[in-house]
């Protein structure tokens, strides 16, 4: 770690990779919980899932057609039963046989291939055939899975596909992670809620609502606690208030050096740590975190690219490590589709980009932190280090993809 550094307003900056170890490395883990099997997608295993059998849990069929010993393939074949899926045969193939089987059936003894139907000719209960695949179309007992086999590892996001293992291993619930409650607010006395009339002088409150949907997005549980005034005693009052109801709070706005931005004070006043104030990152320069003994704390800028950046590159990485789950977001390998320039390099920059087919990286018109409508036009964020002055057209880049999680082995 190399320490806080002042830039030039006279901030201490501490590097984006030591806020990144600082705050992932005050998780914990909140419990766990047993859900339903239809409640369990988007949650974070709790514990190891271990198979009771194998799978398949017999030879079966991959395909419809005629079970049969390979050695007798060029030579006519009775037929001498039918295997449905869902029973077993009641007759072993013996030279000369077949049998005809379905998709999913177990193969009866003595086959040791499956002919597919439309390479055989029947006539009379006498099976020809006609062409040779190579293959013996026959999905081996356990060749997937084996009894005792760890399927899916503590710490595993539940996805559609988990879904369906911990189904086949006859798990009508599943043991979770506990989610985080959030709960966001917003600070300032211009603000105004959606719907609501405006003065001359106030904005409408937009970080409320995108910090809702984020988390929303994000599949975590967040209560909205609406705008804070500006005065000093108003966040340890909402705090108090919400006692026991909250694991991580999330505040926009007020927390920079002026006057009236009074939630670092707020936050120690009613026992938070504050372990980050001021970080190297651009948008996000006055970053908060903090920490309680049954609680943490964000506090994001009062701008909402800044609000939407932090809440995608460290707020939902911190809420998942609550439950164990090591958040990586999808990141890309493209090339740069115009040459970057920035006066500063002191801080690690996020700019959005727009992705092309043709794996290109497309700048889009960014006019800073507060044009949070730039974003709608992005399919990424492109990461520019600190100390990295330029990018040249061509220069391969990373691109953060921000949405909902989609690594399902991201373990702690």
């Amino acid at each position: 770690m190399t320490g806080p550094e002042r830039d030039r307003t006279g901030w201490k900056l501490m590097p984006f990779d030591e806020v990144m170890d600082t705050i992932l490395g005050s998780t914990r883990l909140l419990g766990s919980e047993e859900v339903d099997l239809a409640d369990a997608a988007g949650r974070v295993l709790a514990s190891d899932i271990v198979s009771d059998i194998d799978m398949p849990p017999f030879d079966k069929s991959a395909m419809d057609g005629f079970a049969c010993r390979s050695a007798d393939l060029d030579r006519p074949l009775r037929i001498v039963e039918t295997v449905a899926a869902g029973r077993m045969p009641e007759k072993e193939i013996g030279e000369g046989e077949c049998a005809r089987i379905m998709t999913g059936a177990a193969v009866p003894r003595g086959a040791d291939m499956v002919v597919m139907v439309e390479y055989t000719e029947e006539e009379d209960g006498i099976v020809t055939v006609t062409r040779g695949s190579g293959r013996s179309n026959i999905c081996l007992l356990g060749e997937d899975i084996r009894r005792g086999e760890t399927v899916l590892e503590k710490g595993s996001l539940i996805r559609p596909s988990e879904i369906a293992v911990l189904a086949a291993m006859g798990n009508a619930k599943a043991p979770v992670a506990v989610r985080p409650a959030l709960g966001i607010a917003v600070t300032g006395d211009e603000l105004a809620e959606p719907g609501e009339p405006i003065r001359k002088g106030m904005i409408r409150n937009s970080n409320g609502p995108q910090l809702m949907a984020q988390a929303a997005e994000t599949g975590l549980s967040a209560e909205y606690l609406g705008i804070v005034p500006d005065t000093p005693g108003a966040v340890p009052e909402l705090i108090e208030h919400m006692s026991g109801e909250i694991d991580v709070y999330i505040f926009s706005g007020g927390v920079s050096m002026g006057d009236y931005d009074f939630v670092p004070g707020g936050l120690e006043e009613a026992g938070f740590e504050l372990l980050v104030h001021g970080a190297a990152i651009k948008p996000g320069r006055p970053l908060l975190f903090g920490r309680h003994e049954d609680a943490w704390v964000f506090g994001l800028p009062g701008n909402p690219v800044s609000a939407f950046v932090l809440f995608e590159i460290i707020v939902k990485p911190f809420c998942f490590g609550l439950m164990g789950h090591a958040y990586r977001p999808l990141e890309v390998t493209v090339r740069l589709g115009s040459d970057f320039t920035r006066k500063s390099a002191v801080r690690t920059a996020h700019v959005p980009v727009r992705l092309t087919p043709d794996g290109w990286a497309r700048l889009i018109e960014y006019h800073g932190s507060a044009h949070i409508n730039a974003y709608t036009r992005a399919d990424g964020i492109l990461r520019i280090p600190a100390g990295v002055e330029s990018l040249k057209k061509g220069e391969e880049v990373r691109i953060v993809v921000p949405g909902p999680p989609r690594r399902a082995n991201g373990l702690r």
